[in-house]
């Protein structure tokens, strides 16, 4: 038998599910220009009230400590108009996830980082880009409420998929972004250095941002046509399911690029960066094996030249050429200061600089 939640364990759950609803409700609610704004801050909100039910659960106070406190006095606490200070979200993350930094931990401080830039902003450009990471937030919070608290703290008549009255492309969407400037260019560097600051598996792990293809439903049978939409579980354990939505991402994927022409080098400054931290010689005949070997990038005149690995390497359109990233650099490095791991990859020994 499950142990019985305490009056605050529950009020904050209650918050919790309460600030959820709230954030879909304004999230696919049709005509708001402010839709990823309002749905930030409240999904902010219900993940915090989640995140103080579960301390309180675990008999924890989540108060900011008084400086005032003393081995005599004992602990004492901060407080706002007579209560006890809370934590914020960014604290319930520290304590909560210590030293761990899941997708989901991720997920989070962007938005965190997001509302401070955006709550005071509107940027109804920026919200088709941002969708996934929306929708990550809210099945996170459904997997840890139910993880924790159990089935009956669920959220499944929020997990819903918005309707689109539009079928606008991706590069119409682009061209959008593009158009915009002063504040919202703010806004766009920062979600662009964030992600761009992300390993490949956590940009793309389901855990940070969830992305879905709408696929049309063949039915065979009057049953199976009682849904329009069915979600299929995803196994990450399972080889052969990742090896088949791999193949999907090559067919139908949108290229999500997290960093353009920012703190990216072009080919000759990798050269002179890996070359000045390697025993032996490094030029550019060997950064070009290496980007092939790698295959962070297609070969020269793909018809797709988008499609790079984009932890390592982004396609700059209005110079048609490649930019490299720190991490391109570091793995170079890494893999190339041993001459066996060297010679592998360049199909040759190494030569002394």
């Amino acid at each position: 038998m499950p142990a019985k939640l305490s009056k605050l364990t529950k009020s904050n759950l209650d918050k919790c599910r309460a600030a959820a609803n709230a954030a879909v409700e304004s999230y696919n609610r049709p005509g708001p220009k402010f839709r990823t704004a309002l749905y930030v801050v409240l999904i902010v909100l219900a993940w915090q009230a989640f995140f103080h039910a579960y301390f309180y659960k675990q008999k924890r106070k989540p108060w900011y400590q008084s400086r005032k406190s003393t081995y005599k006095t004992g602990v004492r606490y901060e407080k706002i108009d007579g209560e006890p200070k809370h934590w914020e979200l960014s604290k319930c993350l520290k304590e909560y996830f210590r030293d761990h930094n899941p997708p989901e931990r991720k997920n989070l401080e962007f938005l965190l980082g997001l509302r401070n830039k955006i709550e005071h902003r509107n940027l109804p450009q920026l919200d088709p880009t941002l969708y996934g990471e929306c929708q990550a937030a809210l099945l996170n919070l459904e997997g840890y409420l139910v993880h924790q608290f159990g089935d009956q703290y669920a959220l499944q008549d929020s997990l819903s998929v918005s309707l689109q009255f539009s079928r606008i492309r991706p590069e119409e969407q682009r061209k959008a972004i593009k158009s915009l400037a002063g504040e919202a260019r703010t806004v766009m560097d920062y979600i662009n250095t964030f992600r761009g600051g992300l390993a490949n598996d956590d940009l793309n792990h389901p855990g940070y941002a969830y992305r879905v293809f709408l696929v049309p439903k063949i039915v065979n049978h009057e049953n199976s046509a009682d849904s329009a939409i069915e979600f299929v579980h995803f196994d990450e354990t399972d080889e052969d399911q990742q090896d088949t939505l791999r193949k999907m991402n090559v067919l139908i994927k949108d290229k999500r690029v997290p960093i353009t022409n920012l703190d990216v080098k072009k080919p000759a400054e990798v050269v002179a960066k890996v070359s000045g931290s390697l025993p032996f010689l490094f030029n550019m005949h060997h950064h070009t094996t290496a980007w092939k070997y790698f295959k962070v990038r297609p070969e020269t005149g793909s018809d797709r030249p988008q499609q790079t690995d984009s932890s390592y390497c982004v396609y700059d359109n209005a110079h048609k050429d490649y930019l490299y990233t720190k991490a391109w650099v570091s793995k170079l490095i890494g893999e190339l200061s041993d001459a066996t791991r060297f010679e592998e990859i360049m199909g040759k020994p190494p030569r002394p600089e």
